[in-house]
């Protein structure tokens, strides 16, 4: 192997290294966000308002299979995270619009890379599902 190969070997695993110490580092961080926009609804709350500012009756009519009291629990924890800001307007009866923050903003690529890796995958998973969850042929 020459010198420069050799540099370059050397170079890669020091990067891996540093990348897992890194991640060692950050892991609660990392736990703590994708506990929150990893669960049921987030990410399908945050593709939702991509399009823009939508009252709770509109996001609830846009995401099915969501219960009001979920729905309003999950755009409460986004809400405090910073993700999700929420208007309420003064009127008769009262009026609540829902937006993205920018750092909501930032999460819709991903979000939408996700769903579709999600969709892509989705019957791949289930066939390794059934696969894993059934007996045996053969017996163990």
């Amino acid at each position: 192997m020459r010198n420069s190969e050799a540099d370059a070997v050397i170079g890669d695993q020091k990067r891996e290294a540093s990348c897992y110490e890194a991640h060692q580092k950050d892991a609660p961080a990392i736990r703590d966000v994708l506990a929150r926009i990893g669960d049921k609804w987030s990410l399908l709350i945050i593709v939702t308002l991509k399009e823009g500012k939508l009252r709770f009756s509109e996001l609830h009519e846009r995401i099915p299979g969501v219960s009001q009291r979920m729905l309003t629990r999950t755009l409460r924890h986004l809400e405090r995270d910073g993700l999700v800001d929420r208007r309420v307007h003064a009127q008769v009866p009262p009026r609540v619009d829902y937006t993205l923050t920018e750092r909501g903003r930032t999460l819709i690529d991903p979000a939408l890379a996700l769903a579709t890796w999600s969709i892509a995958h989705f019957e791949g998973i289930q066939a390794a599902r059934t696969a894993y969850d059934s007996p045996t042929v053969g017996g163990d």
